[in-house]
């Protein structure tokens, strides 16, 4: 339980739609571990002006109740708790889970600090809070977190040698497709950028705008209908019946949708 004047709390300067958290595109939902309900009700009104939705719980037991029902973007993490206190929470966490954990706390010790750093949080903030810096603070860990993510599946698929669909192989160093037979079916550079944009987007329809800017280089001159006459070459590697398409539809008025089971 915090002592007095735990918030700060200042008028919030509204976000451009082109900066800070919008920038991620979707409203960031927090969960706060406060025992303190005042507190709680406070920062939660507080965060509502910035599209952050806030759940606010106050204690360990709670605090993993609302971690099996929802996903969170950010973990707001009291130190000082009932029973469980913050620490032990975290190391349980980072078990099993690497959502962003800022560490909230009356208690401003360097040990006490640099303990949380160890034991998992991602920042930590000492009471009494400024709210505009709490913002602040969600902000750069959302970024981090984003752009570690992205890094981690730009480094999986740089490793990737091959993707597979139905019975089908893409070789992606060779840029050469192995079908059900094991022949290998050659494909040209623009033949390849296409598929392989269809295999990352299974199941999505794509515009033909969005096909050309995935097949073709910029330099490269693009004519109308050009787009229409790739999708057919491809289909015709790929043994798709041209009237009855079964991986490449066409969905007219829309663009062309890849249905296959891409793992």
């Amino acid at each position: 339980m915090l002592t007095a004047l735990p918030v700060t709390v200042d008028a919030p300067q509204r976000q451009s739609s082109t900066s800070g958290l919008a920038a991620h595109g979707s409203r960031l939902h927090i969960l706060l571990v406060d025992d303190d309900v005042e507190i709680a009700a406070l920062l939660s009104n507080y965060l509502g002006k910035f599209d952050i939705s806030c759940v606010a719980v106050q204690d360990g037991v709670a605090m993993r109740a609302a971690l099996q029902s929802h996903n969170f973007d950010v973990i707001l993490l009291d130190l000082m708790l009932p029973g469980e206190d913050g620490l032990s929470l975290l190391r349980q966490l980072r078990r099993h889970a690497s959502t962003p954990v800022i560490m909230l706390t009356a208690r401003g010790e360097f040990a006490d600090k640099i303990q949380g750093l160890e034991s998992g949080a991602d920042d930590y903030l000492i009471k009494p809070i400024d709210t505009r810096e709490l913002v602040a603070r969600i902000q750069s860990v959302t970024r981090r977190a984003h752009t570690s993510a992205k890094q981690t599946q730009e480094a999986t698929e740089s490793r990737a040698t091959e993707i597979r669909f139905d019975a089908w192989v893409l070789n992606l160093p060779a840029r050469q497709l192995c079908s059900p037979d094991k022949l290998i079916i050659p494909l040209s550079n623009a033949e390849f950028r296409l598929l392989l944009a269809f295999l990352k987007r299974p199941g999505q329809i794509l515009s033909r705008d969005q096909l050309i800017d995935f097949a073709h280089n910029k330099s490269t001159e693009v004519f109308d209908r050009s787009i229409d006459l790739l999708v057919s070459r491809l289909r015709q590697k790929l043994g798709d019946d041209p009237r009855h398409p079964a991986l490449l539809k066409t969905i007219r008025g829309e663009g062309y949708l890849f249905n296959a089971s891409v793992p």
